[in-house]
């Protein structure tokens, strides 16, 4: 059976802290998912960010394995029911401050690859004579910087803080806000979903946003560069040179995680 060879990397934002996001692959697919939570998020979930992610990731790779032919909106849909309803009863899963997630997901169909991205995951496709496709959901990078210098001033009041970041989160799954894996299924209709044809792709990257600041906030590389890098030293080099730049410009680390995909379609 066709498949793909997938080489994964994830890192922690500190070490001894939990990882928040998770990856992993079955032979047709990849999925990566970027937890999200705020703090006193415990209040309301006993769980926390790390069982979501982690559940979501498992949930979606099972389905993903035994529904090759479904759409992967559909997919997402199922697992976010799955997950919601293994800590419905015990946790306040609407609250908006309960856990969330972005996800990527590349999945070889045949002689296509399908890709899906919901959240501030990005994921870029290989090209071999073409530049890089980067495929981004960028609704809530673009809602939450209106945010952000209340966020600055409120530095030092958690209080004031975690206000201001559950407003901005209120703004999660809802019409002219942003779109997250939570638990409302609906979400997986909004993700930024195509369809591409095998031939003319050397591979692919999906990367949370801790991974992807290389290039998005830090512009130590360009996408271009980063393809080469994970070609020639793997995905430990594009989180090393992540935390190079956190600590160059006092920048708070985040967790990391990176899942390059190559040999699409190998027998």
């Amino acid at each position: 059976m066709p498949g793909m060879r997938v080489t994964m990397t994830s890192e922690p934002a500190r070490p001894g802290r939990v990882n928040e996001d998770f990856a992993g692959a079955v032979p047709t697919a990849a999925v990566l998912i970027d937890g999200a939570g705020i703090p006193g998020a415990e209040s309301v979930c006993r769980h926390g960010v790390a069982w979501y992610a982690g559940r979501l990731g498992g949930s979606l790779l099972g389905l993903l394995a035994t529904g090759p032919d479904r759409g992967l909106p559909a997919l997402l849909a199922d697992a976010i029911v799955r997950v919601t309803d293994e800590h419905r009863d015990t946790c306040d899963v609407a609250d908006p401050i309960s856990p969330s997630a972005a996800v990527a997901v590349l999945r070889l169909r045949g002689d296509r690859v399908d890709h899906l991205v919901l959240g501030d995951a990005v994921l870029v496709l290989d090209r071999d004579h073409a530049a890089p496709l980067v495929v981004t959901d960028r609704r809530e990078v673009d809602i939450a910087r209106s945010y952000l210098p209340a966020l600055a001033a409120a530095a030092g009041d958690d209080d004031g803080y975690r206000r201001i970041l559950g407003e901005l989160r209120a703004n999660r799954n809802r019409p002219g806000g942003f779109w997250v894996a939570k638990d409302d299924p609906r979400a997986a209709d909004e993700a930024v979903t195509a369809s591409t044809p095998v031939a003319g792709l050397t591979g692919a990257v999906l990367l949370s946003n801790g991974a992807s600041r290389i290039v998005d906030r830090f512009g130590t590389a360009d996408w271009p560069e980063v393809l080469a890098l994970l070609a020639s030293r793997g995905p430990a080099e594009i989180i090393r040179r992540v935390r190079r730049a956190e600590a160059r410009d006092a920048v708070a680390p985040d967790d990391a995680t990176v899942a390059h995909c190559t040999d699409l379609g190998a027998a």
